[in-house]
């Protein structure tokens, strides 16, 4: 006796037809949105150069493109705080060391395509101070040293990267081959309590005045002394919670309280300069730029630096700068700087020694050759 006769797929059925309907209708979807994704893609021809498809850095960058759905905002907060509430993990940017101490991942690893990265900076960082000191500027290299370095006893056994650890002494003894002055900020931060905030990579008040202090004071004889400036300081009445950067980070800045990490109090501050002019009279003549990254817009640091130096310091500070951005921008509107400068401060995070390469500093060496 045969056996029966196998079944096959009759495409002419209706409801064959329907399922071949709809997946052609999501693919159609899903193509359209990724189309609509890409046109609004801020387009860098210098992030898809060859090098950049090698390193991942372009993949990326067409990742979070794509990446995005609609709702994709309260989807990634609620599995966000799922994986915080019943895992404890914070995502691939930001891990907890001691309970309630985060740290960037960064800081603690090197990323992919860093290597050979510091060698270069050292290039970017030898021309940029000869060209400020061709334009009558003496400039003060200030690295501020890793939240995972200082608070090391808050890791609590997460591990760190030795080699980026030994570039900071690298890249001081390349500052002081070059002949250019620099601050090491180790012993400064080190010998205080918590000079950085529990949930932010960034200073706490207590670190970013020590810290101002100790530049201060390398560059006041650069001045001639202490200036007359004042400064009022406006102290907010009882503590305040703050919203870490690294909480921000991890996806969870919007998150019930539970279901992140809690929260830091600081006492609200304000440091400003005195002017005893009217609204439209000039102030003071600008001595001292601080290029820095955003640990020169936290804390107050550069109203904390004009008060001890007894002058208002004009603050080209940028967010997420690195070690370049604000140099580079500064760099960029030479001609519209005060004729009055006399010193800058270079200051950037030790973190900013081991990424990889921008595409701005690419173009930059690039110049420079």
């Amino acid at each position: 006796m045969s056996a029966p006769p196998l079944s096959t797929c009759d495409a002419s059925q209706p409801g064959h037809r329907l399922i071949a309907w709809a997946i052609g209708l999501v693919l159609l979807v899903g193509c359209v949105w990724g189309v609509f994704r890409l046109t609004r893609l801020q387009f860098d021809a210098a992030d898809f150069q060859p090098s950049t498809w090698v390193d991942g850095h372009a993949g990326n960058q067409l990742n979070k493109a794509l990446g995005v759905l609609p709702g994709q905002g309260e989807i990634d907060l609620w599995s966000a705080a799922l994986r915080y509430r019943l895992l404890g993990d914070l995502g691939p940017q930001v891990a907890e060391g001691c309970p309630g101490w985060l740290f960037y991942r960064d800081g603690l690893r090197p990323q992919p395509g860093s290597e050979g990265a510091f060698e270069e900076r050292l290039k970017l960082m030898r021309a940029w101070t000869e060209r400020l000191a061709k334009a009558g500027i003496r400039t003060v290299v200030a690295v501020v040293p890793d939240k995972s370095r200082i608070e090391a006893e808050q890791l609590c056994g997460l591990p760190v990267s030795q080699p980026m650890r030994a570039r900071m002494d690298a890249f001081q003894q390349a500052l002081a081959a070059q002949g250019v002055a620099h601050i090491d900020l180790r012993p400064t931060l080190g010998a205080l309590p918590q000079p950085f905030y529990r949930t932010d990579v960034h200073m706490s008040p207590t670190g970013a005045e020590a810290v101002a202090e100790r530049i201060a004071q390398a560059v006041l004889p650069w001045l001639g002394g202490r200036g007359d400036q004042r400064f009022d300081e406006v102290r907010g009445s009882a503590p305040q919670p703050r919203m870490g950067d690294l909480i921000v980070l991890a996806g969870l800045e919007n998150a019930p309280e539970g279901w992140r990490p809690p929260l830091e109090s600081f006492v609200p501050e304000q440091i400003q300069p005195v002017h005893t002019g009217g609204l439209l009279d000039e102030g003071p003549p600008a001595e001292v730029m601080l290029v820095g990254d955003s640990n020169g817009l936290r804390s107050e640091f550069a109203s904390r630096l004009g008060r001890g130096l007894g002058r208002e310091v004009w603050d080209q500070s940028i967010a997420g700068g690195y070690f370049s951005g604000a140099m580079l921008a500064t760099l960029d509107r030479q001609k519209q700087w005060p004729s009055s400068l006399k010193v800058a401060v270079w200051q950037f995070s030790e973190l900013s020694l081991s990424l990889p390469l921008s595409a701005a500093e690419r173009r930059a060496l690039a110049a420079l050759r």
